[in-house]
């Protein structure tokens, strides 16, 4: 009888725990959450807003909604002066809408306000610090004032001559000048050997040296900077061009193909460098390549003709 007892209770003992067992409550709807974030925000309670919208934005899923949600935290993160909120939203936005036009227009502006916030802040704790002259030269070459450009990075050499990248800045404004006269472009070449003193390393203060040079007629000088510069740097197609240009004028044409092979090949749209590698290739014998590479020039010049020079009666 006991048995019997226990086995008749058994079953309603257990139906009778599962009826009084609390429900798990449901999750929370992510799309929900997001739109109620998105309230907050447009309520003007951006301090609030900013945590919800940074959670909303990893679960959410429709593609509308996340962007809604990106430029919400990013306005707020801007209003709240959070740069590194900011920063997290613009991520999501580059990222997942890399070509959206709202997106890029919102972008620039958080971007720009970025950029004027960090560098008040410079003169604010650092006003006479070297980066605030630097800084100053570069918004000069923005406005294509060179002079000043050139006396702010002066004034940066007068307290340090020996700070990377300075002299190569100063000679790169200097030869950005019009027309610029022989003593300002030795003036630039000094600057960009003081430059490699300071920094070997300075791909592109050999490449200019090498098209100074390679200007001047001096082959031999430019065939040398051109060379260290593609072994420092093994994208830089402008180096590589101008090598194969100064061994053309050498007339070492075997010499010349590989590097033009190589300016061809980080910069297939460049119609010198096909027409220069035709040269070389014509040159050292091998017509086939060379009648491919003239096609292909050809069809270039066909397709973006030089200007017609305005009459000049």
């Amino acid at each position: 009888m006991l048995v019997l007892c226990m086995a008749l209770t058994a079953p309603f003992s257990s139906s009778a725990q599962s009826k009084t067992q609390p429900e798990k409550p449901a999750a929370p709807n992510p799309s929900a959450a997001a739109e109620h974030a998105l309230t907050v925000a447009a309520t003007g309670h951006c301090a609030e807003a900013i945590p919800t919208l940074r959670k909303a934005i990893k679960n959410v899923t429709d593609p509308d909604l996340k962007k809604r949600v990106a430029l919400a935290g990013l306005r707020c993160s801007m209003t709240r002066n959070l740069p590194y909120e900011a920063v997290d939203f613009l991520q999501v936005l580059s990222r997942d809408f890399p070509r959206d036009p709202e997106v890029l227009y919102q972008e620039t502006h958080a971007y720009s306000d970025l950029s004027i916030r960090a560098s008040q802040d410079l003169m604010h704790e650092a006003p006479f610090s070297y980066q605030v002259h630097e800084l100053s030269a570069e918004s000069m070459e923005v406005q294509s004032k060179w002079d000043d450009a050139a006396a702010e990075y002066k004034k940066i050499i007068e307290m340090d001559p020996t700070l990377p990248g300075v002299h190569y800045r100063l000679g790169r404004v200097l030869l950005s000048k019009p027309n610029p006269p022989p003593e300002v472009l030795q003036d630039a070449k000094w600057n960009f050997q003081q430059e490699l003193k300071i920094d070997p390393q300075n791909a592109g203060a050999e490449g200019v040296l090498g098209e100074l040079a390679r200007q001047a007629e001096q082959w031999p000088d430019a065939i040398d900077h051109f060379t260290r510069a593609t072994k420092l740097d093994s994208g830089f197609a402008e180096a590589y061009l101008g090598l194969g240009s100064a061994l053309l004028a050498e007339k070492r044409f075997p010499e010349a193909v590989p590097p033009l092979e190589v300016a061809v090949k980080l910069q297939p749209d460049n119609p010198s460098a096909h027409y220069n590698l035709a040269v070389a290739l014509s040159r050292s014998g091998r017509k086939e390549d060379a009648d491919r590479e003239f096609a292909i020039h050809r069809k270039m010049q066909e397709a973006n003709p030089p200007p017609i020079p305005p009459d000049t009666k």
